[in-house]
């Protein structure tokens, strides 16, 4: 009975003690843009090798006559994206 009421009062608790996290600073936001970007373009080069191979393995097996397999997208290097730059506040005229 113990354990079933220090449980229900736990997460009856467990909300209010919920700590807001800070915003990331500009650096740590560019750093998970960066790695989005390069996870992002894994995967498109990941599909494009997915494609050659099967592309591969349907003229192996293409009967005479049968149209050929759709062209892959080559996905090309990888370009890291660039961030536009904030512009500069203007400082507030004192009067």
């Amino acid at each position: 009975m113990k354990k079933l009421s220090l449980l229900l009062v736990t997460l009856m608790t467990s909300g209010l003690v919920m700590a807001k996290l800070p915003a990331p600073t500009p650096e740590a936001a560019a750093a998970a843009a960066l790695a989005k970007a390069k996870a992002d373009h894994a995967g498109k080069v990941g599909n494009y090798q997915l494609c050659k191979s099967q592309n591969d393995v349907a003229n192996k097996y293409k009967k005479a006559g049968a149209p050929a397999p759709a062209a892959c997208a080559n996905p090309g290097p990888f370009v890291a994206p660039t961030a536009a730059p904030a512009p500069a506040a203007a400082p507030a005229a004192k009067k």
